[in-house]
């Protein structure tokens, strides 16, 4: 299944996920860049997270990606945004289970920690795997009960 793709980077991810876009553009992935574009502009990193992880939430049939230097800040920035479920993942492995037991949607990537194409295994392998569902789906079904009773006790 071809998804849609929300991908954001502050500046120190700009030059890698220009290479990120293509990647998936020549995948045959629609692939909405929310930014940032000049890797000499220092930006602030949630703006960019809130952007990706609203539109994801919005749309269960999106993903999203986030490359900053580390990937902490995109991760718990992201996670603040309801129905987003934003998972740091620094090789094939964490990618994989991200998706089968977590069913996350948004996938993030520290830049300073992947080095070459490793970045685009990462990517390929966290598209193409499916949610497991069984003891999962159970775990995720709870996650949601309690952001759903956190969400409401702050309106």
């Amino acid at each position: 299944m071809k998804f849609k793709i929300y991908i954001g980077a502050d500046h120190r991810g700009v030059t890698l996920k220009a290479k990120v876009v293509k990647f998936l553009s020549d995948a045959g992935y629609a692939v909405t860049d929310l930014g940032s574009f000049d890797e000499n502009v220092p930006c602030d990193y949630p703006k960019l997270s809130f952007a990706v992880a609203g539109r994801v939430s919005r749309d269960p049939q999106a993903r999203g990606i986030l490359i900053c230097l580390t990937g902490i800040g995109h991760s718990i920035a992201a996670n603040k945004v309801k129905g987003a479920y934003a998972a740091l993942c620094q090789n094939e492995e964490t990618a994989v289970l991200s998706r089968q037991h977590n069913n996350a949607n948004i996938l993030v990537l520290g830049a300073n920690f992947i080095k070459g194409d490793k970045i685009l295994d990462i990517i390929k392998i966290w598209l193409e795997t499916d949610f497991e569902g069984g003891r999962h789906l159970r775990r995720v079904r709870q996650i949601k009960a309690m952001e759903n009773k956190l969400f409401k006790a702050v309106k």
